[in-house]
């Protein structure tokens, strides 16, 4: 999937669980299926998983990233209106894998898909619940840190130029590139809140057709109080959009502007994993077809 991607299997995973955290020692280790781009997965036991990061980087650096993520993500924890994964330590590099891992209690449910409930009103309800309640979250004087999406929509021209460049013959370039002409252009409509920040089918659960947990949030922080919304486009049709963008209260720029953050996102997956990862390549094309076909933003340019 990456150029540079790290090998970790079960064997290795299993050794250092042993090593590190010997009260797991005895646990079965599971390599589970997963479209995730970032870490491998593996569940241990019944109550926990074990993340391994994908790509290598400075390891010092990584395990001040992993703990910072793993306080963000026990704030999420707090706030959010379903279980979310806590912390349960931060494991060395050892032999046969150069990286820090992550140990986390595991959630229940089935990974949502783009359009396995696009259609429910309930799961709809349930999202802009989740998104209401972030963003009720004092900042407490945080700001953007500038990491990924969430900040100002021109400082990703560069990035899109290259989507738009890789994307020929794959998608309608000549017209997507004058959607982002506009999009970029969108003004800020207030203060950055509390977000997710990224709020794609595979970091959400599901049972019983509602939503049962949030997975990743280690970059839980402030951002463009429309970055969230980047869920309505993943995950739902135009109708159940509408109850998202009613609940929530979004002004029209606000809701163009999650649009706009969705359209950033699904640009970069249709090509970069054309081969290597098919299912978040079908969800950047499922999200460009909801946005051209979206009876408001596709007429806009």
């Amino acid at each position: 999937m990456h150029d540079d991607q790290l090998h970790i299997d079960t064997e290795i995973a299993r050794a250092m669980l042993a090593e590190q955290f010997p009260q797991y020692g005895d646990e079965p280790v599971v390599r589970l299926p997963s479209s995730g781009t970032v870490n491998a997965i593996f569940r241990v036991g019944r109550n926990a998983t074990a993340r391994f990061p994908l790509q290598p980087q400075d390891a010092v650096r990584a395990a001040e990233r992993l703990a910072s993520e793993a306080q963000a993500a026990g704030e999420f924890a707090m706030h959010c209106t379903v279980p979310a994964p806590r912390s349960l330590g931060i494991g060395r590099p050892g032999p046969g894998y150069p990286m820090p891992w992550t140990l986390q209690n595991w959630i229940a449910g089935d990974i949502a898909t783009p359009h396995g409930l696009a259609a429910s009103d309930a799961f709809a309800n349930d999202l802009a619940e989740l998104i209401a309640a972030l963003r009720s979250v004092d900042v407490d004087g945080q700001q953007f840190d500038g990491i990924g999406r969430g900040g100002q929509l021109m400082v990703h021209d560069d990035w899109m130029a290259t989507c738009f460049a890789n994307s020929e013959g794959l998608l309608q370039v000549e017209r997507l590139t004058g959607l982002w002409a506009w999009m970029r252009k969108l003004p800020t409509d207030g203060p950055d809140v509390m977000s997710h920040k990224d709020l794609i089918p595979a970091n959400l659960l599901v049972r019983d057709g509602r939503l049962a947990g949030v997975l990743d949030a280690g970059s839980f922080g402030p951002a463009d109080p429309a970055l969230d919304l980047v869920a309505a486009w993943h995950l739902f049709d135009a109708e159940r959009r509408t109850i998202i963008g009613a609940r929530l209260g979004s002004s029209e720029v606000e809701w163009q502007r999650g649009a706009a953050w969705a359209f950033v996102q699904a640009m970069g997956l249709v090509w970069y994993y054309l081969d290597s990862n098919p299912t978040m390549a079908a969800l950047g094309r499922s999200t460009l077809d909801r946005l051209l076909g979206d009876p408001v933003i596709s007429t806009l340019p």
